[in-house]
């Protein structure tokens, strides 16, 4: 990030607008991280292997390391920190807790974003929560405590309906 020879880009994170003035091709990370603040979204590996810098584009999971900032122009993103204002998110939040779906927390926001967009579409990945975290790599809890939380919620929302 050189500090801005590109055109200014306008974004929509987390429902707030604001204009980018570095490279267009500057990552959507950094973007989110050094150029808002907002630090939920990891940068693990860059390559977009670890999904510790997912958020959501438009309201599908995306690896924002991969993202270039010009290309997310004009589309919505949300970051675990704007997922958090939300209520209902906060039912995830604790069955991650109470299920033992956080360990070391460094891919929990990136585990948490894309656990959201399967739970607002479950026929997302073929409705497999599992395959939804396919992009999502955890070196401590060994999923199951996730997917049981997912699980928890999405079966504690059909039974409220």
């Amino acid at each position: 990030m050189n500090g801005g020879t590109d055109s200014p880009i306008k974004l929509t994170i987390n429902e707030q607008d604001t204009v980018w003035h570095g490279e267009a091709t500057d990552s959507l990370a950094d973007v989110i991280r050094e150029g808002q603040g907002l630090t939920g979204t990891k940068i693990g590996c860059r390559t977009g292997e670890c999904g510790a810098c997912t958020v959501l584009l438009d309201g599908q999971p995306v690896v924002s390391c991969l993202i270039p900032a010009a290309s997310a122009q004009g589309q919505k993103i949300e970051t675990i920190e704007g997922l958090s204002l939300k209520s209902e998110f906060q039912s995830l939040v604790q069955s991650m807790q109470d299920n033992g779906g956080v360990q070391c927390g460094f891919c929990t926001p990136g585990v948490m974003v894309t656990l959201w967009a399967w739970m607002q579409n479950p026929g997302l990945f073929g409705g497999d929560v599992g395959a939804a975290l396919k992009n999502n790599l955890c070196r401590c809890t060994g999923y199951l405590g996730i997917i049981n939380a997912a699980e928890q919620v999405v079966a504690a929302r059909g039974a409220a309906r």
